[in-house]
């Protein structure tokens, strides 16, 4: 059947006028209602009131405009089973529904918003006429997106109307549309305290994600994947990078996860950065006065590791830093930005991936966490505090940290919150020169980092995520050549281990601050 009547009430304008327009010129009637059948007036676009159509008015200050029986007959109707209740009503079949919401999530995250202006924002005409059009889609097309407008006039241009197939795709848009907008008042409702503030933790918690693409598979091979984006994902995420890659393979299960960890990781420095990471711990870590140098001095504090590994870094990809990434097998690189001599460097590479995020969020972007354990989710903040701890911290021990000391700990320190605990970095400047990670004990910990060194490791400084429970991790450091610590403190022998330090003739600063990543 043909699209005869439409019915049109959006919040979100875009493309609105044009698309009207051209249903218009189809000979589609367009029915509207308030400040939406305003601008298709205003565009000189023949529209019959919702108002007119129904034979009641708008009343309370719009509260209630298309809530009537004709409106949601019309979306309903199948068809001759219901031809006569249709006539009863004096109403016509609607084929055509486009409606998006009031913005109910952007007035609630506003912090200028009162409650009372959050709760009028809660629509209620939309939603039931997206959900009867939905339920109908066996007749009648729903649109809640503008990004679709395109795509039914395409439809209509090719058949005269809208197929099976995008109605009932549409129909699952808008439920899952639908569900989103109740997941998000509940949410904000659940999260309201008496006095008016706001928990961060809301008592009912319903995160809409949608598909973006199946995985060839998940962590392993006999485990099947996919990767679903965050509804609202903020720009410079991982959700919203673009890929840029040169063919070969699409990114794995594995992929993804290494290549966050390497992305959280270099958000960490201001100065060109580059982050080369292996198993979701950061093998090597570099900042410098170029890009290229970055990405040389991270690659080489651990290079047999580097083989393979994926690579984030914090400066558009130049030239010649395209060239230095080419000598190395790498799985993926992630970037603000690839200038174009770069692509063609890189994509010469085959099966390598590239992923520009454009926009970059800082080290202390605010955003929940989430752990799937049995039954159930753990939530918690993001972990965005790390720059200036050591500066910030107490020294403990009878030396204090030199100033090119203090410089080492401060950008091992940034780089420790990202290892996997137990964690331990080395660092010289501002590069790693060994990280042990993920150990059971950590003096054991302190020794693999030791051993990735080597002879490096003299004259090096070293961050510990979380305190010294014993003295054995400070004594191993200083064997090495280490000559100063970072660590928050907190545990019970910390006047032991202070002692150490002090008879090694280590400096140690304590931040107060425990960052371990499980």
């Amino acid at each position: 059947m043909p699209v005869r009547t439409a019915l049109l009430s959006v919040s979100d304008k875009t493309g609105l006028v044009p698309f009207a327009r051209a249903l218009a010129d189809r000979g589609v009637t367009l029915l509207s209602s308030g400040g939406t059948a305003r601008s298709l007036a205003d565009a000189g676009i023949p529209v019959e009131t919702v108002e007119n159509y129904t034979g009641s008015p708008e009343v309370m200050d719009g509260r209630v405009k298309t809530l009537h029986p004709r409106v949601h007959g019309g979306i309903l109707s199948r068809g001759e089973r219901d031809r006569g209740d249709l006539e009863r009503l004096g109403a016509r079949e609607i084929d055509l529904v486009v409606v998006n919401l009031y913005p109910f999530e952007r007035v609630a995250q506003s912090s200028g918003s009162s409650h009372e202006e959050i709760v009028e924002n809660i629509d209620i005409g939309g939603p039931s006429m997206v959900r009867s059009a939905a339920k109908n889609h066996a007749r009648v097309t729903i649109v809640c997106d503008p990004q679709d407008y395109e795509r039914i006039l395409a439809e209509l241009a090719a058949h005269g109307d809208v197929s099976q197939a995008v109605r009932s795709e549409l129909a699952a848009k808008a439920f899952a549309h639908t569900a989103a907008y109740d997941a998000a008042i509940s949410g904000y409702l659940s999260s309201r305290q008496a006095d008016g503030s706001r928990e961060p933790f809301p008592r009912y918690l319903t995160l809409p994600y949608e598909r973006a693409y199946s995985l060839r598979y998940g962590e392993n091979p006999h485990q099947k994947g996919a990767f679903y984006v965050e509804r609202g994902a903020a720009a410079g995420s991982l959700a919203r990078a673009e890929s840029l890659g040169a063919g070969g393979k699409e990114l794995s299960f594995n992929n993804l996860v290494d290549v966050e960890a390497a992305l959280d990781a270099v958000r960490e420095f201001d100065a060109p950065a580059a982050v080369v990471v292996k198993h979701t711990n950061p093998c090597g870590v570099a900042e410098a006065d170029s890009l290229v140098a970055a990405y040389r001095e991270a690659r080489e504090a651990d290079a047999v590791s580097a083989f393979g590994g994926i690579v984030a870094l914090n400066r558009p990809v130049d030239a010649d830093t395209a060239a230095a990434l080419a000598e190395t097998f790498l799985e993926c690189i992630v970037a603000p930005s690839f200038e174009p001599r770069a692509l063609e460097v890189l994509r010469a590479k085959k099966n390598l991936r590239l992923l520009a995020t454009g926009a970059w969020l800082g080290a202390d972007h605010e955003a929940l966490q989430y752990k799937r354990v049995g039954g159930g989710l753990v939530v918690q903040s993001r972990d965005a505090s790390a720059k200036g701890e050591v500066e910030n911290g107490k020294v403990v021990s009878r030396r204090a940290p030199t100033a090119e000391e203090l410089r080492g700990l401060s950008f091992g320190w940034r780089v420790c919150k990202h290892v996997k605990s137990n964690a331990i970095v080395l660092t010289r400047g501002t590069r790693t020169v060994g990280v042990g990670a993920g150990q059971m004990s950590r003096v054991i910990s302190v020794q693999i980092a030791c051993e990735k060194a080597g002879d490096g490791a003299r004259g090096t400084v070293l961050s510990s995520d979380a305190f010294f429970p014993f003295p054995d991790g400070v004594e191993a450091a200083a064997k090495a050549g280490i000559t100063a610590i970072a660590q928050p403190g907190g545990s019970v022998k910390d006047p032991d281990v202070i002692a150490a330090a002090d008879a090694l003739g280590l400096a140690m600063v304590f931040t107060g601050v425990r960052h371990f990543r499980h």
